[in-house]
């Protein structure tokens, strides 16, 4: 059965991530992203509600957000029960897409903590300054960041990497040479 080339997306917090899947969907391809199954399985998944609900008190992202931030051990319990299953969905996406697209692109936050860069064919590594990072989001980096690998070892990783300090236009031109490399292959 033929598949897309899978490609993966990560990067810390605030790096861009999300922009980055948006230009790959713009020149074309399928793109999904981790964050939304997550999402949908908080919604959607009444196994994964029940188990949140139980253990949390609630299934609400922001007041599971406060607990597990602050907790460690929650972290890694909530980790536990939804990586398998974000994994599982993004590579029945990619087997679903069969050949209907070249290229499926999902971004994955926390691709080599979890092992799953073996499951793609490339990798794109996303940086930014921490600065730019901070500025970007909501939750503090250094909340987020410290359990993670640098941002200097998913670049060595990486089989491209862009660091994410200039304008959208620089983000799109990276892209698109990254896709006219990977059908060149």
């Amino acid at each position: 059965m033929s598949r897309p080339l899978a490609v993966a997306i990560t990067g810390g917090i605030g790096a861009g991530k999300s922009e980055a899947l948006e230009a790959f969907a713009r020149h074309g391809a399928a793109v999904l992203s981790s964050d939304q199954i997550v999402h949908r399985l908080l919604r959607d998944d009444a196994i994964v509600r029940e188990a949140v609900e139980d253990r949390f008190g609630t299934s609400d992202r922001a007041g599971i957000a406060d607990v597990v931030f602050s907790d460690r051990d929650e972290l890694a319990w909530l980790e536990e029960l939804l990586h398998p299953r974000v994994r599982d969905e993004y590579l029945g996406w990619i087997d679903a897409l069969g050949d209907s697209v070249d290229v499926a692109v999902i971004e994955v936050p926390l691709l080599y903590e979890t092992g799953s860069d073996e499951h793609f064919d490339a990798v794109v590594a996303i940086t930014a300054p921490e600065d730019l990072r901070s500025a970007r989001s909501s939750v503090p980096v250094e909340q987020r960041s410290d359990r993670l690998i640098s941002d200097d070892e998913k670049v060595r990783r990486a089989d491209f990497a862009f660091v994410n300090d200039g304008t959208l236009e620089d983000l799109d031109a990276f892209v698109a040479e990254v896709l006219a490399r990977l059908s060149s292959r």
